[in-house]
């Protein structure tokens, strides 16, 4: 039976309001971490598992959420992601030491790991095709907003509340959202069933293992003994998951997507941009905290240019891309970005006032904006209806071990710049900090600017996907079958 607008509407707002709360609890501690080490009277060692411990698991869930949504049901998976993500969240607010706190951030990263490949899936499936940007855009910018106001969020609460209410806001949501997604959205399935356990764990094994190196190497430096061991442990275990993946006859990630320059080239943007955007914000909101002198909610509010643009630029690029093409929408985001963070290195000064970040902020928030709408649309585009789930898996995998890379990369950097520079009173501080920022801001700019460059790469193809593989239904003659869709009962 064919919805009618009103289960549309419903259908998309049961699939992003999970991904929202998945999203915006990435960062939203951030802002409350020195509250909690007093309550906790915590190390900073055990302090930064307090994030980590959410960032590892919810990276690699990604993939395997969007493999076991294929083969057992997406829905099914949506709804276990947000069981256990609401039911974590109580445990985190109710934690009465760091011990329990960061057990409790386990669970909610693995549940929102669950939740975001799917929502991309059942958000798509829930319109027409002709619709289908718009969805993916609005997704887009849910997900986007989710992140980017995370540390006001939590600045928010932690200063007008408690920290404990970072967390409990998600149970009503969740209590809210688990009815309505069993209610609004159908249940699908994946054309391809099989669960290749091989791959599934090599390839999420890798996944955890690089960003806990990551994560490492940015506390600690690249030269650290367990971040190297770990980086070269993911090493091992993606070159297994390649050899296996080759051998197999039923592969994890389809070969032949591999082979689709839209869906690689697109996964590309995605990972400079995430490497810019976390990075940049992550430093760029010290610099806020710091030599400019506000606090975490001032300073939160004061980012809103860079984090609230997107709004309005999704709905717009969102209808554009069908027209021009996610490719060049893409690389225009991209290489705004990349001018926006320029622009601020160039300006950076101890006592550079407010009023000279704004327009650059709002030309990133606008490039932030066009690549949310953009990236995800063609990712989906470029392959067929049965596989959007499993490119959903690899394209937020990606944003998230770009992220992670950013802020492990420019802390490096920054650190570097910010200990080379001679701090004998109060006001040299200021300046060293401007001195490590610089660098690490032109670094991703390069960085984006890559970006940018593979976006004009992706040949606009009008919206459509790629040409069915040989031997698929279409090539003899049947109709595509998609998504298999069952009622609700």
């Amino acid at each position: 039976m064919t919805r009618k607008s009103p289960g549309v509407l419903w259908a998309l707002l049961a699939a992003s309001l999970p991904m929202f709360m998945g999203s915006l609890d990435n960062l939203v501690v951030t802002t409350a971490l020195s509250t909690i080490a007093g309550d906790f009277d915590t190390t900073q060692a055990e302090l930064q598992w307090v994030v980590n411990g959410y960032t590892l698991p919810f990276s690699g869930a990604l993939l395997a959420g969007a493999v076991l949504g294929d083969r057992i049901g997406r829905r099914r998976v949506f709804l276990w992601g947000i069981g256990s993500f609401t039911v974590a969240s109580a445990i985190c607010a109710m934690a009465d030491s760091v011990g329990w706190l960061v057990f409790a951030r386990v669970l909610q990263g693995a549940g929102a790991g669950l939740i975001l490949p799917v929502s991309l899936t059942l958000a798509v499936a829930a319109v027409s095709r002709e619709q289908r940007n718009m969805a993916v855009g609005v997704w887009g910018a849910v997900n986007g907003i989710g992140i980017a106001v995370g540390p006001l969020a939590g600045g928010l609460v932690t200063e007008g509340l408690d920290w404990s209410w970072i967390f409990w806001i998600n149970v009503p949501v969740g209590l809210i959202a688990f009815p309505l997604a069993l209610w609004a959205i159908k249940e699908s399935r994946g054309e391809d069933r099989s669960l290749n356990v091989t791959s599934l764990v090599l390839i999420v094994g890798a996944v955890v293992v690089a960003v806990w190196g990551i994560v490492q190497a940015a506390d600690h430096g690249w030269g650290e003994t367990n971040a190297l061991v770990a980086l070269v442990l993911a090493v091992v275990l993606l070159a297994g998951y390649i050899a296996q993946e080759r051998r197999a006859s039923q592969p994890l990630i389809p070969l032949r997507m591999y082979r689709i320059p839209a869906f690689m080239l697109s996964n590309a943007v995605a990972f400079t941009m995430y490497f810019g955007v976390f990075g940049s914000i992550f430093f760029l909101a010290q610099f806020l905290q710091g030599p400019m002198g506000y606090g975490p909610l001032e300073a939160g509010l004061r980012t809103l240019p860079w984090t609230a643009a997107p709004m309005v630029a999704v709905p717009i690029v969102s209808a554009l891309v069908d027209r021009f093409g996610g490719g060049i929408l893409q690389a225009i985001g991209s290489g705004l970005q990349a001018v926006a963070l320029a622009w601020i290195a160039l300006v950076a000064e101890p006592d550079l006032s407010y009023g000279a970040m704004v327009a650059p902020m709002i030309l990133a928030g606008i490039g932030m904006g066009m690549v949310f709408a953009a990236n995800p649309a063609t990712v989906i585009g470029s392959v067929r209806d049965s596989e959007h789930n499993k490119a959903s898996g690899v394209n937020n995998t990606v944003r998230e071990f770009g992220g992670a890379l950013g802020i492990a990369v420019l802390t490096t950097i920054f650190t570097h710049g910010f200990d080379g520079h001679p701090i004998v009173g109060p006001e040299d501080a200021g300046e060293a900090f401007v001195a490590g920022l610089e660098p690490a801001l032109w670094f991703g700019v390069a960085v984006v600017g890559l970006g940018a460059v593979a976006g004009l790469f992706i040949r606009h193809t009008g919206g459509s996907a790629e040409p069915p593989a040989e031997g698929s239904a279409a090539e003899r003659g049947l109709p595509e079958q998609g998504l298999t869709v069952t009622e609700s009962r």
